[in-house]
């Protein structure tokens, strides 16, 4: 069994190597929306002094990208860097006030990609799934004293999209934030700090040359 295990992989390799070394390398450039929304490990109350409820908030995101696909199976990966607003929405409950303030990124998502090869219209029209890391690294300064936000955000990415005329590629996407991108300090040192988590959407219209 360990020997077709190895010789299971040697091929792939092999399959894989023949692949990369004819496979389609391209460049561009993309741009696109975000929409997310803070999640709270608990209610902040006791942290700030008061309720917030988080809301929708809309951004945006524009930069270059590359991409290779294997031929015949279709595989490939994809890397962007990208320059990213994200802005963050909170209603206060005594007031019924909104709290507006946004932060800005340099991102870093790298994704596996599979693209569907159809038959007849291939050429024309090809779907595609994707999903990896996403390194988001914070260029702002500190803008709230009861929050410390972390300068690597690492989320995970999982989307879709089509390719047409193999140059346009339309894609959205969803990201779960993976190491807590902040913590609220509360006031009082008998009070454990409030995670934060930042999961949104997002969707790009990327032109490949």
């Amino acid at each position: 069994m360990t020997n077709l295990k190895r010789i299971v992989l040697a091929t792939v390799m092999v399959v894989l190597g023949i692949g990369a070394a004819n496979a389609d390398f391209r460049f561009g450039i993309k741009a696109g929306m975000n929409v997310n929304k803070m999640h709270f490990s608990k209610d902040v109350q006791n942290a700030l002094g008061q309720t917030l409820d988080p809301a929708n908030s809309t951004g945006w995101t524009a930069g270059v990208t590359a991409d290779f696909t294997v031929p015949i199976i279709g595989i490939g990966m994809d890397a962007s860097v990208m320059y990213t607003r994200m802005n963050n929405a909170a209603q206060q409950e005594v007031n019924n006030r909104i709290i507006d303030y946004g932060k800005n990124f340099i991102q870093l998502p790298i994704h596996l990609k599979y693209k569907l090869s159809l038959p007849v219209v291939g050429r024309i029209i090809a779907p595609y799934l994707f999903t990896g890391p996403d390194f988001s690294f914070k260029l702002d300064k500190k803008i709230l004293d009861a929050v410390k936000s972390k300068s690597c955000q690492v989320g995970w990415d999982l989307g879709l999209g089509v390719e047409l005329l193999r140059h346009l590629q339309v894609g959205a996407s969803y990201t779960w934030d993976i190491n807590k991108i902040a913590k609220i300090m509360p006031n009082g040192n008998d009070l454990k700090p409030i995670s934060i988590r930042n999961n949104y959407w997002t969707v790009t219209a990327a032109y490949m040359f």
